[in-house]
């Protein structure tokens, strides 16, 4: 029985099982996958005198089964009691996640390690871990610990269910997004019909183009596409397409080939999708890409793998693909995109992009401009992050509407949307407030502190604390 084969052998190794192939005296077993199959068929001899026996990925059920059969294992290695309920959540929680390692294996590693966190607490010296069970019984909620480590998913996330979270994925959204109803409806559609079920579990959950002017919530939605689905915001990788318009430049993606330099490092995309399968990436100002980053995307939103210079696989199935671009911009500068200004915008994507491409996406979604209540809007939501951050440094801030007017009429750019909001909250509010603080030193702890404005600039005022 030969577990593994990956490979070709030395000519040694090669020669004697080529003579046990063609004897008698024995039976010959040995397990690979399809791609190494692959690889190992180009042998003539082992092509015509062995049968390939293809074994499917167990299902849930059979998972169960299977677990039960580690049951004694387990409660035997790690001197713990294992419930039949935790089983079953390794089988569901690795069957929903866990989707780069094949039922039975990925279920079978879940238990073993959700087990080895139950004997971890066990243990006195070392040190607690408060959400997994102290009894020495692995529970659900065991399993679901180490389903996070895994994933690197939040747990709150994992504890959710998963239909009915989804159900209100739309309202999710809206608290970050201000307007874009339509974009907001069409990201929510293709993701919920893909979570159910209804998409090739192999291609990516969702394959998106998204234009529209700058500062109008392309990236914005990315990021809170990226924390409803994984847990935060910072499970997305951004690539900027505009340092990627050279032939060469596609190595940084999966590797540079053997011989050159970096070959070592891997690719900066297949290695992040490898570590972290849960993940949004978001291709920035796609359209600057050379042909060849193309081919790359085309292989992604197909066949949901990568492989890289090393021959190491990155599945693409448990992420998002948006690339963003401002081809056709100059239609979508007003509030409501009407057929005509959609059909400007396609007519310049069709000529753009080619059209085995555009076929390959699950929706192209477009942003129209902000309107001046949407900007006040999201000043608004920037502001209470500003507040949030002055709190935790022990001020009470307090901005009146003057001041939030007052910031408004600073965006003299507003064909740029919401992004020179930033810039002047930073210029006008945030450091000026930290010049106001070293030039008064407050003692106080707690520090209440108002923000008014007259014609030319931003007044601070320090109150006194309430009793």
């Amino acid at each position: 029985f030969a577990d593994r084969l990956r490979a070709r052998f030395p000519e040694q190794v090669s020669r004697e099982l080529h003579k046990a192939i063609l004897g008698n005296e024995q039976v010959i077993i040995g397990t690979t996958t399809p791609g190494a199959y692959e690889t190992l068929s180009r042998d003539p001899i082992i092509r015509q005198h062995t049968h390939r026996l293809d074994v499917p990925p167990a299902t849930r059920e059979e998972t169960v089964a299977i677990l039960n059969y580690h049951k004694q294992r387990l409660e035997q290695e790690y001197e713990i009691e294992v419930t039949r309920e935790a089983l079953e959540t390794a089988a569901s929680l690795a069957d929903q996640y866990i989707k780069t390692i094949a039922l039975p294996a990925s279920a079978v590693q879940l238990a073993d390690r959700a087990c080895a966190l139950v004997r971890l607490v066990t243990q006195e010296h070392i040190a607690n871990l408060p959400q997994v069970s102290a009894d020495g019984r692995c529970h659900p909620d065991d399993v679901m610990v180490a389903a996070s480590q895994m994933t690197k998913i939040p747990l709150a996330k994992l504890s959710q269910d998963e239909r009915s979270r989804y159900a209100n994925i739309v309202e999710h959204l809206h608290k970050r997004i201000i307007g874009q109803e339509e974009a907001v409806l069409a990201i929510s559609r293709a993701v919920k019909t893909a979570r159910v079920g209804l998409r090739n579990p192999k291609r990516p959950i969702g394959s998106f183009l998204f234009l529209g002017p700058s500062g109008v919530g392309k990236t914005e939605l990315a990021k809170a596409l990226a924390e409803f689905m994984f847990g935060s915001e910072d499970a997305m990788l951004v690539l900027d397409m505009s340092e990627y318009q050279e032939e060469a430049s596609v190595n940084r993606l999966i590797g540079a080939p053997p011989g050159y330099v970096g070959f070592e490092g891997g690719g900066q995309l297949t290695n992040y999708v490898r570590e972290r399968p849960y993940t949004v990436i978001l291709f920035d100002e796609v359209e600057k890409a050379h042909q060849r980053v193309f081919d790359v995307l085309l292989q992604v939103m197909e066949e949901g793998r990568l492989t890289d210079n090393q021959g190491r696989v990155a599945t693409f199935s448990e992420t998002v693909v948006i690339m963003t671009s401002n081809l056709g911009a100059q239609h979508m500068l007003v509030p409501v995109i009407g057929e005509r200004e959609r059909q400007l915008v396609l007519n310049e994507v069709h000529r753009f992009f080619r059209p085995e491409f555009l076929n390959r996406l699950d929706d192209i979604i477009l942003f129209h401009q902000l309107t001046p209540d949407q900007l006040a809007q999201i000043l608004d939501l920037m502001l209470k992050k500003e507040l949030k951050l002055a709190r935790q440094q022990g001020i009470q801030l307090h901005i009146t509407p003057e001041a939030k007017q007052w910031l408004l009429a600073q965006n003299d750019q507003p064909e740029y949307g919401a992004r020179p909001l930033r810039r002047i909250i930073a210029r006008h509010l945030r450091e000026p407030l930290a010049d106001f603080l070293l030039q008064h030193s407050p003692t106080n702890q707690q520090v209440h502190i108002t923000v008014t404005a007259t014609q030319h600039k931003l007044h601070f005022h320090i109150q006194k604390e309430p009793e």
